[in-house]
C-alpha cells in the first residue's frame, strides 16, 4: 500500500484491539478455547475498515487468499502429518518408539532426551511440525507411561522441534527469514547460533535439573509401565521393521529431499509395515489415515496413548489456521500492520531499541496475524532499510523475525504454531484441560533464545554491523536504504549512501 494512503496510528490498532478484546472475552471471560469466531469478527472489522477508507472489498479478499495462497505449503503438512501418525500407529512404528523409550530410558533424563532427540530430527528434517507429529507424539506417550505430566513433556518437545526449524536449511522459515531481508541463508543460520546454542544449553540444563530434582525415578507407576509395555506387545509386532518408515523419512531429509514428499513417503511406507507386518487391511489404512487409528484394548493408558491421528484430527487446526491467515492478509493488505510498524520505527533511535523492536514485531505479529510467515516477512521487509540506514547488518533483522516469529509462533495458542502442537500432541486443551497451556512457560528454548537476543543487542555483543561488501550489494541490488537523522549510526558518516 502507498505510504501516503496508510491509516492513522489508532484506526490501524482500532482492528487489533478490538480482535484481542474479542479473544480475551471467548479465552478467559467464557472459558472457551476457540478462537476461531473472534478472529473471524477481526478480519471482518478489518476488511470494514478498509471499505470505509474507500478500499475495494475484491482488492482486500485478494489480499485475504494472497497470504493463504502462500501458506498452503504449511497446511499441506498438517494434512499429511495427520495421516501420518493414523498410520504409525497401525504400522506399529509409534508402539515401537513408545516401548523402546519405556524400557530404555529413565524418567530422570527423559525430558532431556526427549528434547535432544527432537532437535536432532528436526534438524534433519527441517521442520518442527513434522517432528512434532511424528516423534513428538510418540515421546508423549513414554512420558505418560512414566506419570509425567504431558506440559512438561509437551514443553521439552517444543523446544527441541522448533530449534531445528529454526537452524535447519531445509527449513521454509530459515530460508523466508533471510530472503526477506536480503542476507543468505548459511550466514543467517551462522548468525542465529550465538542466541540458539546457549537458548538450547539453559533449556537442557533446566530438563536435567528438573528430570532429577522435580520427577522421582519411581514417579511412574511400574505397574501400569508393564501394563503398557505388555499391553503393546500383545497388540502389535514390534522390533526393527516398524521402524523402517522412520528410518525413510529420516534418511530422505538428509538427502536433502523436500519436507512435504519426505513425509508423504513415510505414510507409504507405514501403510506398507501395517498391511504386510502388522496384518492390518487396505481400506482400515485408509481410515487410519482418514479418521485416525482407533483401539480398544481395556487399559486406558493404551487407548489414551494410541487413539489418535488423522486428517480429521487436524480439521479444527486447519480451519484456525485458515482464518488467522486470512486475518492477517486482511490486515496487512488495508495497511493496518504497515502503520503499526512505521510508527514503531519512527520513534526508536538507537540500535539496541532497533533490534527489541523487531523482535517485539514479530512476535506481536505472531499473536494479532496468527501466522509465523507473516511475522517474518512483514518486520523484516519493513525494518530491513532501517538497519540499513544505521549501517548494521541486516543478518541481525534475519535473526530477530526468527526469534519473535519461528520460535514464539508454537507459544501462541491460537497461533498456527500453538494451535499445531495443541491438536498434535492432543493436549485436549480444546476440551477444557487448560493446565496443559503450562507447555508454554516450560518450552525454556523457545523464549529464552529473543531474550538472549536482547541482550546481545543491549550489550552490542554478536550484532555485525555492514561490511563494505555489504553497502556495495545494497547499491547494487538498489535496496531501499532509510534517511535517519537523529538515529544512533554504526559509522561515523551521517548517511549511508
Amino acid at each position: 500500500m502507498d505510504k501516503n494512503n496508510l491509516p492513522s496510528l489508532p484506526l490501524a490498532l482500532l482492528p487489533v484491539v478490538l480482535t484481542l478484546g474479542l479473544l480475551a472475552l471467548q479465552l478467559f471471560y467464557y472459558g472457551d478455547f476457540t478462537p476461531h469466531i473472534p478472529l473471524i469478527l477481526g478480519l471482518a472489522i478489518t476488511s470494514l475498515l478498509g471499505v470505509l477508507r474507500g478500499q475495494g472489498w475484491m482488492d482486500i479478499r485478494e489480499g485475504v487468499f494472497h497470504v493463504i495462497h502462500v501458506s498452503m505449503p504449511s497446511l499441506a503438512v498438517l494434512i499429511v502429518v495427520g495421516m501420518i501418525i493414523g498410520v504409525w500407529i497401525a504400522s506399529g512404528t509409534v508402539p515401537t518408539l513408545i516401548y523402546y523409550g519405556l524400557t530404555l530410558l529413565t524418567p530422570s533424563i527423559f525430558l532431556a532426551a526427549a528434547m535432544f532427540l527432537c532437535a536432532v530430527v528436526s534438524l534433519s528434517l527441517g521442520t518442527s511440525w513434522g517432528t512434532v507429529g511424528t516423534i513428538g507424539l510418540a515421546l508423549m506417550g513414554i512420558g505418560a507411561g512414566f506419570g509425567i505430566p504431558a506440559y512438561w513433556t509437551a514443553g521439552a518437545v517444543v523446544s527441541g522441534a522448533f530449534f531445528g526449524d529454526k537452524v535447519s536449511p531445509l527449513s521454509d522459515t530459515t530460508n523466508l527469514a533471510p530472503a526477506v531481508t536480503g542476507t543468505n541463508v548459511f550466514d543467517h543460520i551462522k548468525n542465529m547460533l550465538p542466541t540458539t546454542v546457549p537458548a538450547m544449553l539453559i533449556a537442557l540444563t533446566i530438563y536435567i535439573a528438573a528430570g532429577f530434582l522435580l520427577i522421582s525415578e519411581t514417579v511412574g507407576d511400574v505397574t501400569s509401565i508393564n501394563q503398557i509395555t505388555s499391553g503393546l506387545t500383545e497388540r502389535f509386532n514390534l522390533g526393527f521393521v516398524p521402524l523402517i518408515p522412520a528410518v525413510i523419512v529420516v534418511g530422505l531429509a538428509l538427502m536433502k529431499k523436500p519436507p512435504l514428499p519426505s513425509l508423504f513417503a513415510g505414510v507409504i511406507a507405514g501403510a506398507i509395515v501395517a498391511i504386510f507386518w502388522q496384518g492390518v487391511g487396505l481400506h482400515d489404512v485408509f481410515t487410519f489415515a482418514q479418521s485416525g487409528y482407533s483401539i480398544e484394548t481395556g487399559i486406558a493408558d493404551i487407548d489414551t496413548l494410541l487413539n489418535a491421528g488423522g486428517i480429521q484430527s487436524m480439521m479444527w487446526t486447519i480451519s484456525l489456521m485458515l482464518i488467522a491467515l486470512g486475518f492477517g492478509g486482511a490486515l496487512e493488505r488495508t495497511g493496518c500492520l504497515e502503520a503499526i510498524i512505521m510508527a514503531i520505527i519512527s520513534r526508536v533511535k538507537s540500535f539496541a531499541a532497533v533490534q527489541t523492536s523487531a523482535i517485539g514485531t514479530a512476535f506481536a505479529t505472531n499473536m494479532v496475524a496468527g501466522d509465523p510467515y507473516i511475522s517474518i516477512a512483514l518486520p523484516g521487509r519493513m525494518f530491513a532499510p532501517l538497519y540499513r540506514g544505521m549501517g548494521y547488518s541486516t543478518l541481525n533483522l534475519s535473526r530477530a523475525v526468527e526469534e519473535g516469529g519461528t520460535m514464539m509462533s508454537p507459544l501462541i495458542p491460537w497461533n498456527a504454531g500453538g494451535a499445531f502442537v495443541i491438536s498434535a500432541l492432543s493436549l485436549g486443551v480444546m476440551d477444557g484441560n487448560m493446565t496443559n497451556l503450562l507447555y508454554i512457560p516450560l518450552a525454556f528454548a523457545c523464549w529464552t533464545a529473543p531474550l538472549i537476543g536482547i541482550f546481545y543487542a543491549l550489550t552490542n555483543l554478536f550484532s555485525p554491523v555492514a561490511t563494505e561488501k555489504d553497502r556495495t550489494e545494497w547499491a547494487k541490488q538498489n535496496e531501499e536504504i532509510m534517511d535517519l537523522g537523529d538515529h544512533e549510526l554504526a559509522y561515523d558518516e551521517t548517511a549511508i549512501t
